[in-house]
This record gives structure tokens, sequence and C-alpha cells, in this order.
């Protein structure tokens, strides 16, 4: 596994870990793209939280801020880093199916 890859998939994986987080991508990918205004309206959230949680998905490649009108930023979700992180643990899936059907066969036999 690249090392890139790795961090993709850990920075993936923080982001993820938190609900509050995983609710704003849920809203993006429910509605589509929003400021940080608009998710604070439709989320039990207030806006600066919304805003870091906004800062660190950015971080992981998970939304990408685009500039709008009047000086306002919407997001919108960018899957790439989430297929980056599907195939790293499709990667360590791979490494363990052998030697966990090593370990059924003996424990079979």
């Amino acid at each position: 596994m690249r090392p890139e890859t790795e961090a993709t998939a850990e920075r993936v994986f923080v982001a993820l870990a938190d609900p509050s987080r995983r609710a704003v991508l849920a809203a993006l990918a429910a509605d589509g793209p929003a400021t940080a205004t608009d998710l604070a309206d439709r989320l039990p959230i207030t806006r600066q939280a919304i805003a870091k949680h906004l800062a660190l998905l950015a971080d992981a490649g998970l939304v990408i801020a685009e500039p709008g009108e009047r000086r306002r930023v919407r997001y919108r979700l960018d899957s790439a880093p989430m297929r980056v992180a599907q195939q790293f643990l499709a990667a360590l899936s791979r490494d363990w199916d052998g030697p966990l059907d090593a370990l059924r066969r003996h424990l079979d036999g």
C-alpha cells in the first residue's frame, strides 16, 4: 500500500469518526451543496461548529469549498477520498482473508 493512499484513508477515517461530521456529509449528500449557514439551519449544530467540521472535512478532501455570491462559500461533496479509503479497506481485507481461512481450516481439522 502506498503511503499517500494510507494517509488519505487515515484522514477519511478521522473525519468519519465524528457523528456531527457524518451528519454534515449526509446533509450534503441528501440536499446538495450548501453553505455553513444552510447546514446550521438543517442540523442541531451551531454555525461555528459546522464551520470547524467543514474545515476538517475539507482537509480530508471530502468536501470542496466553492466561492458563491456575496462572498458566501458553498460546500459540495467529493467522493474521491472515500473511494481511496474503500480501496484501503479492501486491500486490508484481502490481507486477512488468507490467514483467517488457514486458521479456520486448522480449527476445523
